[in-house]
């Protein structure tokens, strides 16, 4: 650790907002919460009561959660204390860059201020500011909700330093979050990317009618979605070589993939086609409250990690012989 985390700030209380206050707290943190929303006692409340039992299946003690997490719609006196601040707001550039401008004058001049931005790199929202500030501000992108879903992409700006990109990696380490370091600067990151590239297939597949939306999510779950939850698509093409490997994979199929890559569709969405997208998402899953169908989500997403946990316990405890009886 490069340095200690005792104190977070999380100034946004929207769905990631309070998925990040849940986290910190149950990994032992004090955290204070701002939003000028007037329901946040009840959003913070609300949060707690259904994340403690998601943290406590992931082995963490939930007991006096609330009691480490404080609310203040006040961001300067969130940040007042704080060792590390993650933000959460809209994502739009002028905002983040007048609230940056405000944590770095608020927030001590060690702590962390970390964004949760989802395609806004940090140096379009730190441009104005002094150096030492914009030295110590970069994202930290989760994936909802990030107390169940590990993954965090660490993106520095162009005047982060590297003490700060560090010390961003031990946080979410902390945290129990995997953290990924990105060099480079990109809109929507490395993750977003990727799905978004997917999501645009499958918007073409549904909009020239080859698959329904609730069957193109089977196809998902029941393939890709079930290896991508054990290994990438990298380790995945690898293995999809045999013995000889990816190079064997792109030297016998590289053509062919080549073409289908040319082949992959771009949908028209304009207002007719959209409309009938919305139509037939909304018949396929409307009918069911949001609040069902993300319990449903988090409780699967459980399981999975739950599952891997205990595979990758088992494969660190079995002996070379156990695994060739096996």
């Amino acid at each position: 650790m490069t340095r200690e985390f005792h104190t977070a700030a999380v100034i946004g209380a929207g769905t990631i907002g309070l998925s990040w206050a849940a986290l910190f707290a149950a990994h032992g943190l004090t955290v204070r919460v701002s939003d000028p929303r007037p329901d946040l006692a009840e959003a913070v409340s609300a949060a707690l009561a259904q994340y403690s039992p998601h943290l406590a299946a992931r082995g963490l003690d939930v007991t006096g959660l609330a009691d480490r997490v404080h609310i203040t719609a006040d961001a300067a006196e969130a940040v007042r204390d704080a060792d590390v601040v993650q933000e959460n707001g809209p994502e739009r550039v002028e905002f983040k860059k007048d609230l940056f401008t405000a944590l770095a004058r608020q927030a001590p001049g060690h702590a962390l201020l970390l964004s949760s931005s989802s395609a806004i790199p940090a140096s379009a929202f730190t441009r104005e500011l002094a150096d030492e500030a914009a030295a110590r501000v970069l994202i930290g992108h989760p994936f909802n909700p990030p107390h169940l879903v590990p993954l965090v992409e660490v993106v520095p700006g162009e005047r982060t330093g590297e003490d700060a990109v560090q010390a961003a990696v031990d946080f979410y380490a902390l945290v129990g979050r995997t953290p990924v370091v990105e060099r480079k600067e990109i809109p929507g990151f490395v993750g977003n990317r990727l799905q978004n590239a997917l999501s645009r297939e499958a918007v073409y597949l549904v909009e020239q009618g080859v698959v329904s939306p609730e069957d193109l999510d089977k196809v998902m779950t029941n393939s890709l979605g079930l290896r991508w939850a054990t290994v990438g698509p990298f380790l995945g093409s690898h293995l999809g070589g045999g013995p000889g490997g990816y190079r064997h994979l792109v030297e016998h199929i590289g053509a062919s993939m080549q073409q289908m890559w040319d082949g992959l569709g771009r949908p028209a969405q304009g207002a007719d086609e959209q409309e009938r997208l919305i139509a037939a998402v909304e018949r396929a899953y409307g009918s069911t409250a949001y609040s069902k169908l993300a319990e449903t989500r988090d409780r699967r997403q459980l399981a999975v990690l739950n599952a891997l946990d205990a595979a990758t316990r088992n494969a660190t405890t079995t002996t070379p012989e156990q695994e060739e009886e096996n």
